[in-house]
């Protein structure tokens, strides 16, 4: 069985025992997660969301992304500049879903 559920501005197709990374959840690795916004469980779908549906998970770490650079230039003024960027993320287990 697989749900689809929504969180940080975006939408994952899970299944038990699946791993996501998402944007930063608050919580040390170990901590339980519960997500309710489930747009979907097997087969019911939701209008927009499943009643009483969600997906339980255990935050397995809190790390970071890829460096992005940011580059900003401006033509024939000499401007220039260069930043990096790393996005917090979470690595969430997924331990069961309850439709």
């Amino acid at each position: 069985m697989f749900a689809v559920i929504k969180t940080g501005g975006k939408q994952y197709k899970v299944q038990k025992d699946s791993i996501i990374i998402t944007e930063t959840i608050p919580g040390e690795a170990g901590t339980k997660v519960s997500f309710d916004e489930v747009l979907m469980a097997g087969d019911k779908v939701g209008a927009p969301l499943v009643a009483g549906a969600s997906v339980a998970g255990e935050i397995v770490k809190q790390t970071r992304g890829e460096k992005v650079i940011v580059f900003k230039k401006i033509r024939r003024h000499g401007y220039k500049r260069k930043q990096g960027h790393k996005q917090d993320l979470t690595v969430i287990r997924i331990t069961d879903i309850n439709a």
